[in-house]
């Protein structure tokens, strides 16, 4: 029998398992974020211990690990400019929205909370109190309405 119709194992024919994708760019997080990451790696190490299989929880541990080695304090904002750690109200399409621009790992839709490399937080950042921004191809699509540290 030729070798190209000969199969050892089922396992040399398993996907590789491959790590969790790192956000690109810098880690920047705010003093929440820092805290979460920590959380999160304790956490695993915890289940790790008590786990039968421990294989798939070291995987999501390497990364928490990575986060938290590459983690930088972001500045705080500046007064009433937008910055990473900013609480923002703002008009977007004749509707007014509430938003906290945080660091990639504690972003959370749901809770209006949202990376700071999303495209509308990308078009926030900087702006200050009753400055208009272009947005999905308008140019006064947003105006801001409040600016203020999220504690």
């Amino acid at each position: 029998m030729s070798v190209a119709f000969r199969r050892e194992s089922d396992e040399e024919h398993l996907e590789p398992k491959f790590e969790l994708p790192i956000p690109p760019g810098p880690n920047l997080v705010t003093a929440r974020g820092l805290s979460l990451i920590g959380g999160k790696v304790a956490e695993l190490e915890a289940a790790i211990a008590a786990a039968d299989e421990p294989e798939p929880l070291k995987r999501e541990l390497r990364y928490w690990h990575t986060r938290a080695a590459t983690a930088e304090l972001a500045p705080p904002p500046l007064p009433g400019v937008v910055g990473i750690g900013s609480r923002v109200t703002f008009t977007l399409a004749g509707r007014t929205r509430t938003l906290t621009v945080v660091g990639s790992d504690e972003a959370d839709p749901a809770a209006d909370r949202i990376g700071f490399a999303a495209p509308l937080a990308q078009a926030l950042l900087g702006a200050e109190i009753g400055e208009t921004l272009p947005f999905n191809g308008r140019d006064d699509a947003i105006e801001i309405v409040a600016v203020e540290e999220d504690r």
